[in-house]
């Protein structure tokens, strides 16, 4: 449940941060000036959402893959099965309890590696 709560505030932030930088332009040099662009801000605002959707899907796919294991001895269509390989090499099954941080973060460093990028197209 961690997880999910981890994921639903990180969409929560997502959200909060889509609002137009634009929107936030302000007069400056004494009324001089009516546009400042807030490129930078866009540009940061949307590298913190990659950021956060990296860490959601990262979470989706450790829980689908739990998920695929309890599902066991039934077996998930090909593509299925090899992105749950693939899943596998990165983080074991959770057999005990342990905090999901650390399996998040490597499956993160994967995604933004794109070890998961090719599995759509085999």
């Amino acid at each position: 449940m961690i997880a999910h709560v981890a994921a639903a505030a990180l969409l929560n932030e997502c959200k909060v941060l889509a609002h137009p930088a634009s929107v936030d332009s302000v007069p400056t040099s004494g009324g001089k000036e009516d546009h400042v662009s807030m490129g930078m801000t866009a540009a940061l605002k949307l590298r913190q959402i990659v950021e956060n959707v990296e860490q959601i899907l990262a979470i989706e796919l450790l829980c689908a893959a739990q998920g695929l294991d309890y599902r066991k001895p039934l077996r998930p269509g090909r593509q299925i099965e090899q992105a749950l390989a693939s899943i596998r090499a990165i983080v074991p099954p959770l057999e005990a309890d342990r905090p999901p941080a650390n399996d998040i973060n490597h499956l993160v460093l994967a995604i933004h590696e794109g070890k998961f990028s090719g599995l759509a197209e085999s």
